[in-house]
């Protein structure tokens, strides 16, 4: 395993939150370097810096960037070629950022961005939700595409399964896998909002993860959102993302399977937070600490 990373996610700096006030990165590289991380997510493209910037912050906070977030919306050709100049902004940080540590080089993590149908039935498990084979010829020709500019650029991609997208369930992680060639970057709290069990999806895909977001969830909470026919944001802002052990993944389980395999990517702790303002200012910290002790058994 090449360590553990923190993420920016986990203190409320993400996608859903790029339209409010964030904190300072330094506030929060200090927080993970403090508390036993070794690298970093990116975070919103850019919010970490550029060039020199992002490599001074690493650099200040001993820290590695180790992988980052970028959707491209791969069922739309025309959105997709529109959105190719943002993916090369971001590889442009991501080069950057791996002169610091070239044997441990940041993972592009691709995403589809799914779709205004997905986003209203978390989950995926609503009849009529997943593309026909049209659809994933075109997200599998242009996930090559994305790929193909990931590789050229020196590195290499991963490609997350995410609630609300057209990569969300087992059977659709099967059917990504059989038509691409890119490494997956496996979330056990996604994938139990997926409907599947952690344990059994790292058997099963084991050969083909290149990246690991660590993430516990409770799935009581997206039945609810589910039943009342709430969408994508109700699922962070109930807090179905929670810390490690109060949610419904096997903690040790996975973990020892875990260190059974031949696994050689970065362990990212992810626990997705949208902040509500009656949150104590310390929460998100020692949520933080929370996590990285429950991983002492394995990685001291």
């Amino acid at each position: 395993m090449k360590g553990i990373a923190g993420a920016p996610v986990s203190f409320g700096v993400f996608e859903l939150t790029a339209d409010q006030p964030l904190p300072e990165p330094e506030e929060i590289l200090a927080s993970l370097h403090d508390l036993g991380y070794d690298g970093v997510d990116l975070g919103p493209v850019g919010w970490l810096g550029r060039g020199d910037d992002i490599k001074r912050r690493l650099r200040d906070h001993d820290l590695v960037l180790v992988g980052g977030w970028v959707d491209l919306p791969f069922t739309d050709d025309d959105a997709f070629r529109a959105a190719l100049p943002a993916l090369d902004d971001a590889l442009e940080i991501f080069t950057a950022a791996a002169e610091l540590d070239p044997s441990r080089p940041p993972l592009p993590t691709l995403a589809d961005s799914g779709s205004d149908l997905r986003r209203a039935n978390p989950g995926g498990a609503a009849p009529g939700l997943s593309l026909d084979g049209a659809g994933w010829d075109r997200l599998a020709a242009n996930v090559a595409t994305a790929a193909g500019r990931v590789r050229a650029a020196g590195l290499e991609p991963t490609f997350h399964h995410h609630a609300c997208t057209y990569v969300e369930t087992p059977a659709e992680i099967d059917e990504f896998l059989a038509r691409t060639d890119v490494g997956l970057t496996f979330d056990t709290g996604h994938l139990l909002i997926g409907g599947g069990d952690p344990l059994e999806g790292w058997r099963r895909w084991g050969g083909r993860i290149n990246h690991l977001h660590l993430k516990d969830a409770r799935t009581s909470v997206l039945a609810d959102v589910v039943r009342e026919k709430g969408g994508m944001r109700d699922v962070w802002e109930r807090r179905a993302f929670v810390e490690l052990g109060a949610g419904d993944l096997d903690l040790d389980g996975f973990m020892d399977a875990v260190f059974a395999s031949a696994f050689d990517g970065w362990l990212v702790v992810e626990q997705d937070v949208v902040p509500s303002p009656s949150d104590p200012p310390e929460r998100v910290v020692e949520d933080q600490r929370a996590n990285r002790e429950a991983l002492r058994r394995w990685l001291p």
